[in-house]
C-alpha cells in the first residue's frame, strides 16, 4: 500500500521557543524525524507540513516534501488532525498522490526506531487493524485527584496491591507516531478510528519533548546510548565526500611500540578496498589526523589519498579542503571516534562515529556504524556512500519519485593549506600523498 509520512512542525511553541529545531546529539528534531522516515522500509513519501521558512529550508535539503500550513491550521487551538487533511488534500490536488496508509511522525519524539513504525504500518496493510499508535507498556500504578482533594486509583483498587507478575500491563501513549488508513481517517475527521491497537515501543525511545526538562534529559541520552542516535543501520550515506580520521577509524585505536619507539598498527584490507572503490567512484578521500607520525603518511600514499597530519585545528584545514574541492560542506561526511573530531563533525552534513567512540561523539552523530575502527568502519562508509550513489542515479530516472534530488559532484584534486599552530591557516601546501 502507499504510504506517506507526515511530520506537523510548526515554528512556535509555547513550552520551549523553536523547539522543532531545537537540537539532540546534534541534530535538530524536525531532521531526526525526517531521518527516522526515510529508513523506514515501508513509507514511500516523507511530508513536512510548516509554517516556519527555516523549517522548511532545512526539511528540504533533508529530502522531504514540504507542505505550506495556512496561518488558520498554525494556532493553539488548531488540531493535528487539520494539518494531516490540509497535508492530504495538498498531495491529492497538487502531486495527485493519494496514499492508502498515512503516518502521522511528531518531531518531539526524538528516538523513532524506523523498525517500530514498519512494524505498525505492517499491521494495517495486513488487515489486521484500522489505526496504530506508539506505546510503551507500563505497569505504573496511576491515581487521580478527586473533587474534595483527596485521590483514587485509576487502574487499581485501593485495598489489593498486586505483585508486577500478577498485573496486566497498561500502555502509555507516547506520542511518537500513529498509523492509520486514510481512507478511515478522513471519514472519521480523528486518529482512532475502527479497530484501534497498540504498536509497542521500547521506554527508552519514549522521551517526548515538551519542556525544557524533556529536552536536557533527550540530549543526556544521546550522548550516552548509542542505540539512541539517528537511527542508522544500513543507512545510505548520501555524500561527495569523504574525510576521515585515522587513530580509531583506520586502525582499533591501539599501537605497537617497539623497542626503539617506533610504532606498528593494524588496519583492515576491506578498508583499503572500500576506498579503492569511492576512488574509482570518483569520490575524494581525505585522512585528517592530529598525530604527525610516518604510519598515517605511509597508509595514505598505499590508498592513494590526500592526507594531512599533525594538525590541531581539524575544522578549519577542512573547511580549506571542501572550498578548494568546490564542495558542499552539508554533502561531506567527516568519520571520527574522539573529542577532537567534534569540530570537524560539526562542521559538515554527515558526522559518522564509530562503535566505541567518545560518548560526545556518538551523541554528534548522525550515523553511528557498525564496523569498529581498523575492523571494517572504512569499508562500510564506503558500501553505503556508493548505496546512496546507487539510489541516486535509479531516482533520477523516475521523474515521479518524491525524493529526486540534484547531485553535483566535484572531483578535481586540489592542494590544501596548513593550519598553524594558532589555527591560522598558512601557503604552505599540506597535502601529502596521492591526490583522489
Amino acid at each position: 500500500m502507499a504510504t506517506v509520512a507526515i511530520i506537523p512542525a510548526r515554528g512556535g511553541s509555547k513550552g520551549v521557543p523553536g523547539k522543532n529545531l531545537s537540537e539532540v546529539g546534534g541534530v535538530p528534531l524536525v531532521v531526526r524525524a525526517i531521518r527516522a522516515c526515510q529508513a523506514s522500509e515501508s513509507i514511500d513519501l516523507v511530508v513536512v507540513s510548516t509554517d516556519d521558512a527555516a523549517i522548511a529550508a532545512l526539511s528540504s535539503t533533508e529530502g522531504a516534501r514540504v507542505v505550506d500550513r495556512p496561518a488558520a491550521l498554525c494556532g493553539d487551538t488548531a488540531t493535528s488532525e487539520s494539518a494531516l487533511l490540509h497535508t492530504l488534500d495538498v498531495l491529492r490536488t497538487v502531486d495527485g498522490f493519494c496514499p492508502e496508509v498515512t503516518v502521522f511522525v511528531q518531531c518531539t519524539s526524538p528516538f523513532l526506531d524506523p523498525g517500530d513504525i514498519d512494524a505498525a504500518i505492517a499491521r494495517i496493510d495486513s488487515g489486521e487493524t484500522d489505526s496504530a499508535f506508539a506505546a510503551v507498556e507500563t505497569f505504573e500504578f496511576l491515581w487521580r485527584a478527586d473533587a474534595g482533594g483527596g485521590a483514587h486509583g485509576v487502574n487499581h483498587a485501593a485495598d489489593y496491591r498486586p505483585r508486577r507478575q500478577d498485573r496486566t500491563p497498561d500502555f502509555r501513549e507516547t506520542g511518537a507516531f500513529y498509523v492509520m488508513r486514510t481512507d478511515g481517517f478522513r471519514a472519521a475527521g480523528h486518529r482512532f478510528f475502527g479497530t484501534t491497537v497498540a504498536a509497542p515501543v521500547q521506554a527508552r525511545t519514549a522521551i517526548d519533548v515538551d519542556t525544557y526538562d524533556d529536552l536536557a534529559m533527550a540530549r543526556a541520552l544521546a550522548t550516552v546510548d548509542a542505540a539512541a542516535t539517528v537511527p542508522s543501520a544500513g543507512f545510505p550515506i548520501d555524500v561527495d565526500a569523504v574525510v576521515t580520521d585515522f587513530d580509531g577509524v583506520h586502525t582499533d585505536d591501539t599501537a605497537t611500540v617497539g623497542e626503539d619507539g617506533t610504532e606498528t598498527v593494524r588496519v583492515s584490507r576491506a578498508d583499503g578496498m572500500g576506498v579503492s572503490l569511492l576512488r574509482k567512484a570518483g569520490v575524494p578521500v581525505l585522512i585528517l589526523s592530529s598525530e604527525t607520525n610516518p604510519v598515517v603518511l605511509a597508509r595514505a600514499r598505499k590508498l592513494g589519498v590526500e592526507v594531512a597530519h599533525g594538525v590541531h585545528d581539524k575544522a578549519t584545514l577542512l573547511s580549506i579542503w571542501v572550498q578548494r574541492h568546490g564542495l558542499d560542506p552539508a554533502r561531506v561526511a567527516y568519520v571520527g571516534n574522539d573529542v577532537n573530531d567534534l569540530t570537524a563533525m560539526a562542521a559538515v552534513g554527515w558526522p559518522v562515529a564509530v562503535p566505541g567512540s567518545h560518548p560526545a561523539v556518538l551523541g554528534a552523530a548522525r550515523v553511528v556504524l557498525s564496523h569498529a575502527g581498523g575492523a571494517g568502519a572504512v569499508r562500510e562508509v564506503a558500501d553505503r556512500v556508493l548505496a546512496a550513489a546507487t539510489l541516486r542515479d535509479s531516482i533520477d530516472h523516475q521523474s515521479d519519485s518524491a525524493r529526486h534530488s540534484a547531485v553535483s559532484r566535484s572531483t578535481a584534486p586540489r592542494p590544501i593549506a596548513a593550519v598553524s599552530a594558532n589555527g591560522i591557516p598558512s601557503t604552505r601546501p599540506l597535502t601529502e600523498g596521492v591526490s583522489a
